[in-house]
């Protein structure tokens, strides 16, 4: 039982409790203190204490005090709930929910428990106690209907849609006096409740709900679109038309209301002439509508296309609409709308100039020829019709008649970019920038543009231009609160490729802090959704929540990370071998970075102490000042030493492993890695599954062969079952086979493509084939057709590292090859 109290520590300890409510952490500790003198082993004011040590950040401490009151007072729900909260704290959720249960058996009708209990229940989905937790909390306060509609949630989730109605349909009969029209938490669970119909396959059940609840609803444009799906769903053909063309007639821009419309008609989609029919109309009946004019080009043929390709183009180039070629780029696919909307686009600027002769052009409208010059400009620099000389005369002819037009600048930047020439790209992006200072988004690709030049320290300047100036660590400290992780991408890749192992792991980390920042972000809105009776909103949330590590941006970040602990790996073998000279090279550039790094960051520190000595004297000397928490690690060195890497690279791998299976370079990395860690099983897992996703993979065979050669090597050393599951599920290769052989063949196979052959030669190479004839062979890759300047490139760095006497050669020949290509010069 906890210890009793005067009623003057009462009233403290209560004091103690409303200071770490109100976070005022400093009056509280007081406050625990002066109770702590009389009552030095009063569990209750230890446990409290160590509670708000803990928010100071003293962690240690505060677990060391948390045990210390539980030794005291073992019998406090108070005590296990605080130890329940230390844990959350430490995110070790499986023991803070064992300390909330037993909390709750001291005090069962804690609401305040139970809630946490609830929160960290659905945060691990751990579906069953959630509806036990949620179940319990509606006995103790069943007049709330946030609690009705979290145990809804709760099975829901669980996949009982049925007990999930019920639970919403018992407490709409209880109700004695019906909701208001403008209730705006009715809507929303009564939207709910029918999208859970829905979801139980009954479409007339959900259909009759939803017009049930359709008069008085707020959600007017979910209505319609539910009523229309589901009229679709149930056959009724001439209600869903009308359905339909209501939600047009409602919003004639949206592309999916125009294909379902075609759906129910039950136009074939063969008879062009009937599905544009369909368009036309809207397209009549909205003279300024987009969509109806451009979708029937997704379909149209021959003769029909052109000339609706016709008409549409030359609208928008009339207009002067920006955005014309990213809207009709997905028709690049297909090499007849290619052609016919590069001709169409010539034909339409020859009738402009025709027509023009001798009048002086709008340099500030983007209207007529400007317009034309600059969607053939984007037409030469797209990959599929790509013509980089003709791209650069179009821009340049953009620019003579609009120089201060920055979409001609920008796409110029581009053309750069596709030229390989990293450094006017940059240069050009930034010309782009300085015409208009006020735009974040030209800000944002000029600082893009530098981080692939390697500059660094240039583009943290050129984002700090919209960031914080008050900002106490500077600009890349608001990037990092902003969580801007295409930022933190682009600088972690950019000091990979300028030797700074430590910067480049420090940037990748915080990319894989930020994912677990939105993943704890979820218990804000267990509590909030459920109080604002926003369900729907909150459920779509849940579920994407379960899936958020298949962002492309998180991949992207961690195969960055993967690949430099994968050197780190290699380059700690070699030097454990035989002390490689290229090793130390390395070590000596990555402390030579990140000296300069350390500079560059107190250059960044003392800036940022400039700027904030020269803040205005009149504010508020006594307004609070968040503390910012001092970084131990600022330049990634501990990071860069780590001891392993292997281990730390796993950590990023597992959640691509996870949630992003059929992603190939998921899979190849996957491979790279527990090859090294030689688990050979998960290896071939991955190993499989890459074959399953493409077996004619460059980087898949170069792996089939390794795996082949670790086989022959090491199986007799390996556990016999081990040694069995391998020989059982590695049936890629026949294990007779000549691996010589079957590498040639790849090679014959694929003779034309340099990434195919690039793979083989690398193979040739591990089979112990004659290194100088293998420099010779990859160095004579450039003879290929289809090679291209970033294929190249890594050709170049092969021969680098392999420190090839044909590099030097093959760096001129490249250069040769492609003069404005940055690597090579």
């Amino acid at each position: 039982m906890p210890q009793p109290l005067s009623s003057k520590e009462s009233s403290l300890f209560r004091q103690v409790i409303r200071n770490y409510e109100d976070k005022q952490y400093k009056r509280g500790l007081k406050a625990a203190e002066q109770i702590l003198k009389k009552n030095p082993k009063h569990g209750d004011t230890m446990a409290m204490k160590a509670l708000i040590i803990n928010q100071q950040g003293k962690t240690d401490e505060a677990f060391a005090l948390g045990k210390e009151a539980l030794t005291a007072d073992m019998k406090s729900h108070i005590c296990w709930h605080v130890y329940g909260l230390l844990y959350r704290h430490q995110k070790n959720f499986e023991e803070a929910i064992k300390a909330y249960k037993f909390a709750l058996r001291l005090e069962p009708d804690s609401h305040q428990i139970q809630r946490d209990l609830a929160f960290l229940q659905i945060q691990m989905r751990d579906y069953q106690g959630y509806i036990q937790s949620r179940t319990a909390m509606l006995q103790a306060r069943p007049q709330l209907r946030q609690n009705w509609t979290a145990l809804a949630v709760a099975h829901h989730l669980a996949g009982d849609l049925d007990q999930a109605e019920k639970v919403l349909t018992t407490y709409e009969d209880s109700l004695k006096v019906p909701p208001s029209k403008t209730d705006y938490e009715n809507s929303e669970a009564v939207m709910y409740k029918n999208s859970i119909i829905a979801e139980t396959g009954d479409y007339q059940k959900a259909l009759d709900h939803l017009e049930s609840i359709a008069k008085h609803n707020l959600d007017r444009l979910a209505v319609l679109e539910l009523r229309a799906a589901y009229l679709s769903k149930l056959g009724r053909k001439e209600e869903a038309v009308e359905a339909y063309r209501g939600l047009i007639d409602r919003n004639s821009e949206h592309p999916d209301y125009y294909t379902k419309l075609e759906a129910i008609l039950g136009v074939d989609t063969g008879d062009y002439s009937s599905r544009k029919a369909v368009y036309d109309e809207y397209a009549e009946k909205n003279p300024r509508c987009d969509a109806a004019r451009r979708l029937p080009l997704d379909f149209l043929a021959g003769d029909d296309f052109r000339e609706a390709a016709r008409s549409y183009l030359s609208l928008m180039l009339d207009k002067g609409v920006p955005s014309t070629f990213a809207n009709l780029k997905h028709l690049y696919t297909d090499p007849f709308k290619r052609d016919t909307l590069g001709s169409l686009a010539h034909e339409y600027l020859e009738s402009k100039r025709a027509s023009s002769e001798g009048a002086t052009t709008n340099g500030d409208a983007l209207k007529g020829e400007p317009a034309a010059l600059y969607y053939l400009a984007q037409h030469y620099n797209y990959h599929l019709s790509r013509d980089l000389a003709k791209a650069m005369e179009y821009v340049n002819k953009g620019i003579d008649l609009s120089s201060d037009n920055v979409e001609f600048h920008m796409t110029k930047a581009r053309i750069w970019k596709h030229y390989g020439n990293t450094q006017k790209a940059s240069e050009t992006m930034d010309e782009a920038r300085k015409l208009d200072l006020k735009d974040r988004y030209i800000n944002t690709k000029a600082a893009k543009y530098q981080l692939r030049n390697n500059e660094n320290e240039t583009a943290l300047k050129t984002m700090g231009l919209f960031t914080r100036n008050d900002s106490p660590g500077g600009p890349l400290n608001d990037l990092l609160d902003m969580q801007s992780v295409w930022y933190l991408t682009e600088d972690g890749e950019a000091w990979v490729r300028s030797g700074n192992i430590g910067l480049a792991l420090k940037r990748f980390h915080a990319v894989y802090n930020i994912f677990e920042v939105w993943q704890e972000d979820q218990f804000d809105f267990h509590s909030f959704s459920l109080r604002k009776g926003q369900i729907r909103a909150y459920v779509d949330m849940i579920r994407w929540e379960d899936h958020i590590r298949e962002h492309p941006f998180y991949t992207r970040a961690a195969l960055g990370a993967i690949a430099v602990y994968l050197s780190l790996y290699d380059s700690t073998q070699v030097n454990g071998v035989d002390g490689s000279e290229a090793n130390r090279d390395e070590a000596a550039e990555r402390k030579k970075a990140a000296k300069k790094a350390k500079k560059e960051a107190q250059k960044a520190e003392r800036e940022a102490a400039e700027r904030a000595a020269k803040q205005d004297p009149n504010k508020a000397k006594g307004a609070a000042v968040e503390p910012v928490k001092k970084d131990d690690d600022p330049n990634g060195l501990k990071l860069a030493a780590t001891t392993e890497p292997l281990a730390e690279a796993t950590k990023f791998l597992a959640p691509i492993l996870q949630f992003s299976p059929k992603y190939i370079e998921g899979q190849i990395a996957g491979f790279e890695v527990f090859i090294r860690r030689e688990k050979y099983i998960l290896a071939l897992r991955c190993l499989n599954a890459a074959l399953a996703i493409d077996p004619t993979n460059p980087m898949v065979h170069e792996q089939v062969i390794r795996f082949c050669l670790v086989l022959h090597s090491k199986i007799r050393s390996l556990p016999a079952k081990v040694s069995e599951v391998l020989k059982a599920k590695f049936t890629a290769v026949n294990p007779s086979a000549d691996l010589s052989e079957l590498n040639a063949d790849f090679q014959t196979k694929h003779k034309d493509s340099p990434s195919h052959v690039i793979s083989a030669i690398k193979s040739e190479r591990l089979l112990g084939e004659d290194k100088k004839e293998s420099e010779k062979a990859l160095a004579g890759v450039l003879s290929l057709k289809a090679i291209d300047h970033e294929q190249a490139a890594e050709v170049f760095a092969l021969l680098q590292q392999w420190r090839s006497s044909e590099a030097d050669a093959f760096k001129a020949a490249a250069h040769e090859k492609w003069p404005e290509v940055t690597a090579f010069a």
